[in-house]
């Protein structure tokens, strides 16, 4: 079993970049799809994005499509999320995580293993 820290969350302007990183420690985790969810308050968790094992494929929410992107680096065991025209709606705890499987999925009960999160404050 692997283990995740996500790093690059902040505090930024509506418009404004982040580019979130999930590194990932132990084995197993160029055999797994990886994802992306977020938590606002009082919400409950949703999908933001996966991509499968390989990289080769991607998936988005509707909410992000266009201004996140997913992309990994299997070499360094590191999956990021790279987010552009950022809205206060975006404001969230943003949390990756290991899929049982090379594919993944857009439900959490498709995944095994989760980071502890980073925030992510979007103001107007």
């Amino acid at each position: 079993q692997i283990q995740l820290v996500e790093s690059g969350g902040g505090s930024v302007q509506a418009g404004g970049s982040l580019r979130l990183s999930c590194k990932a420690s132990g084995h197993m985790f160029n055999l797994s799809a990886m994802g992306w969810f977020r938590q606002a308050p009082g919400k409950e968790r949703e999908f933001v994005a996966r991509i499968t094992m390989s990289g080769d494929s991607t998936d988005y929410a509707d909410s992000v499509a266009g201004r996140f992107t997913v992309s990994r680096d299997n070499a360094k065991n590191t999956v990021w999320l790279q987010m552009i025209s950022l809205k206060p709606e975006d404001t969230a705890v943003y949390y990756c995580a290991q899929s049982f499987g090379p594919i993944g999925g857009r439900y959490s009960s498709a995944y095994r293993t989760w980071g502890q999160g980073t925030q992510v404050t979007v103001s107007s």
